[in-house]
């Protein structure tokens, strides 16, 4: 039967990678590399990188495959995302059928973590659930971006006996700082939710391109530096043509 892996690679820096990674890598006759478009191209170019770096397999081949765009969100978010999923499932499927053989091993090379904010072992599910080709799954974990930032920034992401939260940038300016949480790691955010909070008291720890050399951190008090991290923000979107970046919000006062 065909064997998927599906890997994490870190949030960026070639060093992120473990020892089981390069395993993985190693084991793969196919490894899929996902491209998002000339914008994004950095993207495609740091696992051409991991994968000269890291692969020694004189037996595998790279085949390289077009990541549909998302739709704007109509008429809602779910519908629209369960869109975008079945339509690269498809594209998952025809992969798997037109370039594994029947004992074949395939790997998917997904950032951070393929457990944390990332779709594709939901889109796999779907493949499976599709009939048309079987295949045994094996995940292998990486280093996220949170714990990147939390690296970058030199901190814990938790303070003494207090809860931390992973919400989206969504569900932040829709539900405000979470009230059962002392700190709150936000992601997915694409519009700066953190200027939408009240409380201008709160800490935050922001970082864009996280343990690349374009790595970008900001912290201080929501109140003073917010609007700097919106500014420094958008340059870099701009100077780049895509932004990856995630951030921590704590709440004043409490145990470190």
């Amino acid at each position: 039967m065909r064997k998927l892996l599906v890997i994490g690679v870190g949030a960026g820096n070639p060093d992120h990678m473990t020892v089981q990674a390069i395993s993985g890598l190693n084991r793969a006759d196919v490894l899929f590399i996902p491209d998002k478009g000339a914008a994004k191209n950095d993207l495609a170019e740091l696992r051409r990188e991991i994968c000269d770096r890291f692969v020694t397999n004189p037996k595998s081949r790279r085949v390289e495959f077009d990541v549909p765009v998302r739709a704007e969100p109509a008429p809602s978010y779910r519908t629209t995302v369960d869109d975008w999923h079945e339509a690269i499932a498809a594209i998952y499927e025809s992969l798997i059928l037109s370039e594994l053989g029947e004992d074949g091993c395939g790997a998917f090379l997904i950032w951070g973590d393929p457990s944390l904010y990332d779709s594709a072992l939901r889109i796999l599910e779907r493949v499976r659930l599709r009939g048309n080709v079987g295949f045994e799954l094996d995940v292998v974990p990486g280093i996220t971006a949170i714990q990147a930032l939390a690296a970058s920034h030199k901190t814990a992401l938790n303070r003494i006996g207090d809860s931390v939260l992973i919400t989206t940038g969504r569900r932040l300016t829709e539900e405000g700082m979470p009230e059962n949480a002392g700190s709150a790691v936000v992601m997915l955010d694409g519009k700066c939710a953190f200027n939408t909070l009240a409380d201008q008291d709160l800490f935050i720890q922001w970082g864009a391109y996280l343990g690349t050399p374009d790595e970008i951190v900001i912290s201080g008090r929501l109140g003073d530096v917010g609007a700097e991290i919106e500014k420094v923000r958008e340059e870099a979107r701009r100077r780049k043509g895509w932004i990856m970046d995630t951030y921590l919000l704590r709440k004043p006062g409490g145990r470190e």
